[in-house]
């Protein structure tokens, strides 16, 4: 769904200010500002497609403060939004969340889908374990030749 122009236009200046406040390294009140911008999108949330990177944009502020267990969460959501389930991104750092709260077996099924949507580039510059989470379940080019 869209959301009507004024309302789209609240949100992203609403964004911005979260996005500045990231910057100077103010993550409670950047929390508060996406929060705000939440806010006005109506429910069901996860039927807008502005909601999507809104609840990217927290869960990457959690994730970074190592609270797995919140970003888990947020990036559920995002995975429910239009086009989450197929959003590399998403996926990927949904799989993340899942390892770093112990919930491997869950974290295999989204590492997965995103490694099947664009590559093992996705874990590029990221922790082996990540990786190291579905290394069985893929064939790499490097391992195909062995």
């Amino acid at each position: 769904m869209q959301l009507k122009k004024g309302f789209t236009e609240d949100i992203e200046r609403i964004c911005r200010a979260a996005d500045d406040f990231l910057v100077e390294g103010n993550d409670d009140d950047a929390y508060r500002k996406y929060k705000e911008a939440l806010d006005i999108i109506p429910e069901p949330k996860t039927a807008y497609e502005t909601a999507t990177w809104i609840f990217v944009s927290i869960g990457d502020l959690f994730f970074k403060k190592q609270q797995y267990d919140i970003a888990r969460d947020y990036f559920f959501e995002a995975k429910n939004c239009p086009n989450g389930v197929s959003n590399p991104y998403v996926l990927f750092r949904l799989g993340q969340s899942l390892v770093e709260t112990n919930e491997c077996n869950q974290a295999k099924e989204f590492l997965l889908r995103a490694y099947m949507l664009v590559g093992d580039d996705i874990f590029w510059d990221e922790d082996e374990k990540y990786f190291n989470v579905i290394k069985e379940l893929v064939k790499t080019e490097d391992s195909s030749n062995v």
